[in-house]
């Protein structure tokens, strides 16, 4: 017996095998299941498998569009109990979202009763709700009873339900999709069915079409909650070529003038998936923090039509400006990500662009339509087979009568008089008595006229590959006339041109004046009024003292730089006052404990630094690349503990002097150094042993300087340390200080 199988007293037997091993196997398995079975839709109808099991659990309730709801509960409960062996939460969310024109830009569900609303409370209890589907699932599901699509055995093996929905609608696209799976996702925002169709038409007429003639149907996305979309063409192109991307999204506002000159903002159209509710308390809250200087207050007057108020300060601000500084600040503007990652028909998953998606949809539209004429050519056959039938027996009745009379056998003995097969010969032994009459011998050959000339057409249509593309676009046609025009088919998000980055300049609302910032060793910040003199006197906590100093004014922006290899930027306005303590500087940005701040200089346009890591690397940054809008900071250069940002100097000169724990000097051109915005950097200095000590920036031809107790020294022969970047360099001259720092 091998040495991983052991057999245990019971009978059994236990199968060994390395945890790595095991976890892994498993893991994939469960990957594949949520990727496959749960998170990602299918290419040809837009549906996650619950999705798809609620819409034809509906179907089988007999729940169509002209007939009556049924409790949300019912459907549920059938969807769980024949086909979704999960919790019944998920999939009434899953039901409440199909039913909610905020969510879903053509419904699939109608809904009776409270299925929640744009402000984020959520629906009722499944028991008090009622659903129905809608002619948009009536689209998807047409032609299912018609052979159309594969089934597959439920997960009990007691059911059968359909493995894809036959899609007479461009569900994928129109609706869009969100989803999570193990190590890859998909993000797809709504479009317009009319432009789908139309988009789609150019590929039946054009399969060469590019996905720039398929931009000219489809602008962009057309989200059920509307919108102004401000993303440039080229970005929407390049987004539906790769399949990647995002759109940008603003409310939709318009200035209301009031009495005496005063106006206010009505904002009647919100991004889509931002709650009203939170949006109105973080614009709130904002204006609670002093971080919106130029909005007075808010209000939301909506009932089912959104209006939400804004107030300006005073009626001499400009409404642009007012909106440009909310836009920045709040979901006022949201970018809505692009993952075209779906399902092929093979259930591979795969990130599709615009072009190609449309075409897996068209080809499932072609497979749909071979599989329902080839299913009702079987059908005309077999009717006509009895028709046939029907027919030769007509023309001798009384001998038909004998036979049924007469024969024991009255079956073998029509097949045997008339030349019948058994399905004509069995369908005349059921033939009613009131089919004998001559008006039914009439309507007999009616029928069978309709139904051959009918089968002619399918034959046609299965042996020609053009009647078949042309009867999909005429498909397409009639969808794109149901579904692309009227209250649910026009276009609801607004294009306009992708706004400049405009400067918003709210300095002009704060009162200019001179302080200074002050930022103790233990990573106190606060800031003094005045610009005070370096002998100041400077009270801190006990135990701790100054770091960094530098005087600004209240309308500058101060940028931090720390050991992390991040920028940070505060507002001066925004740094605590008086002649306390002040604030941890970690509570203003997201600066870890194990990170210190190294640097901070007023914001500039024009001004560089010369940034270098402890290892000896580093590159020249602008003062604009340093700028960072959030809390969380900008990385600039990339450090991997325990690396760190080690220096920060201005950049005035020609020439660069490095040097290093190891106490050899450096003078290389500054033009060796890059300009970057972001990066590792390059090598300044080559170690052994060690790191960086200190970095200047100089003019060769004035000379290097340090200082060197009270007083400054500079050298100008410097022929014997100037090298190329990277070089290990030489010890310095006589009476260059101990520390290894040219500040002395």
């Amino acid at each position: 017996m091998p040495d991983d199988l052991k057999t245990l007293p019971e009978g059994g037997r236990v199968n060994e095998t390395r945890l790595a091993e095991a976890l892994s196997e498993r893991y994939l398995a469960y990957a594949m299941s949520t990727i496959v079975s749960r998170s990602l839709p299918d290419v040809r109808d837009g549906l996650k498998p619950v999705h798809r099991r609620l819409l034809w659990a509906m179907h089988q309730l007999k729940l169509d569009p002209a007939g009556g709801f049924k409790k949300c509960a019912r459907v549920v409960g059938d969807v769980i109990g024949k086909f979704h062996p999960h919790g019944d939460a998920s999939v009434y969310e899953a039901l409440v979202r199909l039913a909610q024109d905020f969510a879903a830009r053509y419904p699939l569900v109608e809904g009776q009763g409270n299925f929640g609303n744009i402000d984020g409370d959520n629906a009722a209890a499944m028991r008090y709700t009622e659903s129905k589907l809608t002619e948009v699932a009536k689209a998807l599901l047409e032609g299912i009873e018609e052979d159309s699509v594969d089934f597959r055995p439920t997960y009990d093996g007691e059911e059968r339900e359909p493995v894809v929905l036959p899609a007479a609608f461009p569900n994928l696209l129109a609706n869009g999709a969100n989803g999570i799976a193990v190590g890859m996702a998909t993000s797809i925002p709504p479009h317009n069915a009319g432009e789908l169709c139309a988009a789609a038409l150019e590929l039946v007429r054009n399969p060469a079409a590019t996905t720039a003639d398929l931009v000219r149907h489809v602008p962009g996305p057309d989200f059920p909650t509307g919108g102004v979309l401000v993303e440039s063409p080229e970005a929407i192109l390049n987004a539906y070529e790769t399949g990647r991307g995002g759109f940008r999204l603003r409310a939709k506002w318009e200035v209301e003038p009031l009495k005496n000159g005063t106006w206010q903002v009505v904002v009647t159209e919100i991004p889509y998936q931002v709650a009203k509710s939170r949006l109105i308390e973080q614009i709130a809250e904002l204006l609670e923090q002093k971080k919106l200087p130029l909005l007075a207050d808010v209000r939301d007057e909506s009932t089912d039509v959104v209006r939400v108020v804004l107030e300006p300060k005073t009626r001499a601000v400009d409404p642009a400006m007012l909106m440009e500084t909310l836009f920045r600040a709040t979901p006022l503007e949201s970018r809505i990500p692009l993952n075209m990652n779906v399902l092929a028909a093979d259930r591979t998953p795969r990130v599709m662009g615009l072009k190609e998606v449309l075409r897996h949809w068209l080809d499932h539209r072609e497979v749909v339509l071979v599989r329902r004429s080839q299913h009702r050519l079987a059908a005309i056959e077999r009717r006509l087979e009895i028709l046939d039938g029907y027919l030769a027996v007509y023309l001798n009745l009384d001998e038909v009568i004998r036979i049924v009379r007469e024969e024991d056998h009255p079956k073998e003995a029509l097949i045997r008089t008339f030349s019948l097969t058994e399905v004509q010969a069995e369908a005349v032994l059921n033939m009613r008595l009131r089919a004998l009459r001559k008006l039914e011998e009439m309507e007999i050959r009616r029928e069978h006229k309709k139904l051959t000339a009918e089968g002619k057409t399918l034959q046609r249509l299965l042996s020609s590959e053009a009647a078949r593309w042309k009867r999909i676009g005429e498909e397409l046609e009639a969808t794109r006339e149901k579904f692309g025009s009227g209250a649910l088919g026009d276009r609801r998000t607004v294009q306009a041109q992708a706004p400049a980055a405009a400067l918003v300049d709210e300095s002009a609302f704060v009162e200019r004046e001179p302080i200074t910032v002050i930022l103790s060793e233990k990573g106190w910040l606060r800031a003094q009024k005045g610009h005070l003199p370096p002998e100041a006197e400077l009270r801190f906590k006990e135990g701790d003292s100054l770091q960094l100093s530098l005087h600004a004014e209240t309308t500058d922006r101060i940028v931090f730089m720390a050991s992390n290899g991040r920028a940070y930027t505060i507002k001066a306005d925004a740094l605590p006052r008086g002649r306390g303590d002040g604030q941890p500087v970690r509570l203003m940005v997201d600066l870890g404990n194990e990170d210190e701040i190294i640097a901070a200089f007023v914001h500039k346009e024009g001004l560089r630094f010369l940034l270098a890591s402890k290892a000896g690397r580093g590159f020249i940054a602008r003062a604009e690349d340093l700028l960072a809008e959030k809390r969380t900071g900008k990385n600039v250069l990339t450090v991997e503990p325990p690396d760190r940002l080690f220096v920060v100097t201005d950049v005035e000169g020609d020439s660069v002097a490095v040097i290093g724990d190891n106490r050899k000097l450096l003078v290389f051109p500054l033009e060796q150094v890059p300009e970057m915005s972001r990066g590792r950097g390059v090598t300044l200095q080559g170690y052994k042993d060690g790191g960086l000590s200190d970095v200047k920036v100089f003019r060769r031809a004035d000379g290097l300087t340090w200082q060197l107790g009270g007083r400054t020294r500079t050298e100008t022969a410097l022929s014997g340390w100037v090298g190329n970047r990277a070089g290990a360099g030489k010890m310095p001259p006589n009476g260059f200080p101990k520390s290894n720092s040219f500040d002395g």
